[in-house]
């Protein structure tokens, strides 16, 4: 086993996407990574109580170690929920027709 691991840590807004490659000790969790990432100073908007994560689209948890080539997603809160917004949709929807 490789004594590290190269990881890249993302986060997007609607206005910009950073994406940092690190080099980490093998063994090395998901939080570590967004710590050393440097992403938390760049973003303060970021709260990783709020802010749910993931690694190749997949929720993990802070701790969940890291593999060789990972991707660790810091992910936004929805600013909209999908449901109602699909409800709304088909509701506009059926008011045109009706029309």
């Amino acid at each position: 086993m490789a004594d590290h691991i190269r990881v890249e840590v993302v986060y997007a807004r609607p206005d910009e996407q950073r994406l940092v490659a690190l080099t980490l000790p093998a063994g090395s969790t998901a939080a570590a990574a967004i710590v050393q990432s440097g992403l938390l100073a760049a973003f303060p908007e970021i709260d990783l109580a709020r802010n749910g994560i993931g690694i190749f689209s997949k929720i993990v948890k802070p701790d969940t170690v890291l593999r060789d080539r990972d991707r660790v997603e810091i992910y936004r809160a929805l600013t909209a929920d999908p449901k109602e917004v699909r409800r709304q949709r088909v509701a506009d929807d059926r008011s045109s027709k009706k029309k």
